[in-house]
Parts: C-alpha cells; sequence; structure tokens
C-alpha cells in the first residue's frame, strides 16, 4: 500500500496535467503547500518507481502506472463526497476535505459497495466524472463560464471543488449544478460577466467564471435579447 503522502503526490500531478498546466517542481509545491525541496526528493522516488518520467528543470509526467493510481484515487474521492452529500446531508463546500482524508483508508471493498448503494452514480457532488473501476473516466463536459459569449445559454454542469470558499459563493449567488443561465453582457478588459439566472441578474469575474463549467444549449439566444 502506498503512503498517503505518496498518493497525494500522485493525484496532484494528474490535477495539474488535467488543467493543462505544467507539472514543475513548483506547481506541485503550490497544489500541495509544501517546500520545493520536499517535492524534488519525492519526484525522484516517484521516477524510480515508475509513477512519472523526470525531467530536470521541467517536471514530470505522468506514467500509465501513475495515472492508474491517480484515477483508482480521484474514484474514491468523488465516491465519498457523493456519499456524504447524499446519505449525511453535508452541503457541497464541506465534503472536499473530509474526502481528502478518508480516501485514503476506506477500503476498495467498502468503495464498491457505496458505489452500488448509491445506484452506479457517474458524477460528484461538483459535476466532475467519476472514474470507473477500470481506470476509465468521462471526459469533461462543456465550456469554462468565462469562454461564453454574451447570448448563449447552457446548464452549469461542473465547478471545481478545491476552495470551500468559492463554492459558498457560488451557493450565494444560487448557482449550482443544473442551474440554467445566459451571459447578458461580458465587460470589457476581463471585467465582470454579467448573468441571467433565471429571473435574477447576476455578475461573475473571469476567474470565478473559470472554474465553471456550461454546457451550451443551441446557438445564440438573439430572441431573448431582443425581449430585453
Amino acid at each position: 500500500m502506498l503512503s498517503r503522502s505518496i498518493e497525494d503526490y500522485i493525484k496532484a500531478i494528474y490535477a495539474l496535467e488535467a488543467e493543462d498546466e505544467k507539472a514543475s517542481t513548483k506547481h506541485i509545491a503550490q497544489r500541495l503547500g509544501v517546500r520545493m525541496a520536499s517535492v524534488t526528493g519525492m519526484l525522484k522516488h516517484l521516477a524510480s518507481e515508475g509513477y512519472v518520467t523526470h525531467t530536470p528543470y521541467y517536471g514530470v509526467k505522468m506514467t500509465d502506472r501513475g495515472r492508474r493510481v491517480a484515477l483508482g484515487l480521484i474514484r474514491r474521492h468523488r465516491l465519498i463526497e457523493l456519499f456524504l452529500a447524499k446519505t449525511l446531508g453535508l452541503p457541497w463546500d464541506e465534503v472536499h476535505d473530509d474526502a481528502e482524508v478518508l480516501e485514503h483508508v476506506v477500503s476498495d471493498r467498502l468503495i464498491e459497495r457505496i458505489f452500488e448503494f448509491l445506484g452506479f452514480p457517474e458524477f460528484d457532488p461538483h459535476g466532475s466524472p467519476i472514474p470507473g473501476k477500470d481506470g476509465s473516466i468521462a471526459p469533461r463536459q462543456g465550456i469554462r463560464l468565462d469562454e461564453m459569449k454574451p447570448g448563449q445559454r447552457g446548464t452549469v454542469v461542473e465547478v471545481s471543488d478545491r476552495d470551500p470558499e468559492f463554492l459558498r459563493y457560488l451557493t450565494s449567488l444560487k448557482l449550482k449544478i443544473g442551474s440554467e443561465i445566459r451571459v447578458r453582457d461580458r465587460a470589457p478588459f476581463n471585467g465582470p460577466i454579467t448573468l441571467a439566472v433565471g429571473s435574477r441578474s447576476v455578475a461573475i469575474g473571469h476567474e470565478a467564471g473559470a472554474r465553471v463549467r456550461v454546457s451550451i444549449h443551441g446557438g445564440l439566444a438573439r430572441r431573448a435579447r431582443k425581449r430585453e
């Protein structure tokens, strides 16, 4: 069994690659909140064990072996989040930290029982796909909200779960998985994006919009814009 520290590193490297970020020593240290010197030593160990390939002064790339471990951890994490939300009623801004702890200690047998108990779910409470037991994972849905154009409509399908404060912010805006939105306006120079959420008007910044993914409905909402 791998140590929690090794598992955390493997998952962090996978997450950086999934976000199209270079898995450099600096980025990994920032993601995990550790010193760069500690990262350097761990990367050498992970490379020697075949979880990553390490290029000095560049960073690391995940190997197939490392990717299988990462996806197994992500499966555990997302199923635990969903279990905590569905059965205990924990809000979506609280389940991440508890899942970070529990993912390292629950057995494979219990994880599969949770999967069956929840009805073989495909997504966690934040809309992220749950990897299969075989290591497969569905592609991410939609586009980032900050990439949407004025007049476009869509449904919120996924949000980042890394920052509980961000999730509480979305809750204050009454934005959640399944919310129907329409982009009313985009201010220039990375100014706020104005959304129609039902009958309400909501302004959201580009940084926040980059953490929200939306499944786009067909075409621009020209008729709706004319009615305003």
